[in-house]
């Protein structure tokens, strides 16, 4: 069962290094480019069927969901979910495994801590 994860470009920006800046984006003025980094990966959450998913994936038996346990709950279409999913995947979010003819997606770990340590206060 192979296991895609696209280049966490923005992620590793937000997660590891801010631009210039480490650590929490209070402790020092973030770059241009820093902001520009976590303003992209910060939008891909900034949806709220994107949130849901990052929630239902993350709370789902397992850890990881079926595109085909996702649509119903969300009232949504395959591919308008396999849309949002993909968006959440560029931005580092999730990871996807394929089985036969559904993909898996799971929550990559220690992604939304990444986030909140560039956005704590201290």
């Amino acid at each position: 069962m192979p296991t895609t994860t696209l280049p966490l470009t923005a992620m590793s920006s937000a997660a590891c290094c801010v631009g210039e800046a480490c650590g929490p984006i209070t402790r020092e003025p973030i770059s241009a480019v820093g902001a520009a980094d976590l303003a992209g990966v910060l939008k891909a959450l900034a949806d709220p069927v994107r949130l849901r998913l990052v929630s239902m994936i993350a709370a789902h038996e397992g850890g990881e969901a079926c595109v085909c346990d996702l649509t119903e709950p969300l009232g949504l279409t395959q591919p308008t979910v396999s849309h949002h999913l993909k968006v959440l995947m560029e931005a580092g979010f999730l990871t996807r495994s394929k089985r036969g003819t559904w993909a898996y997606y799971a929550l990559v770990p220690g992604a939304l801590d990444a986030i909140a340590r560039t956005l704590a206060t201290v």
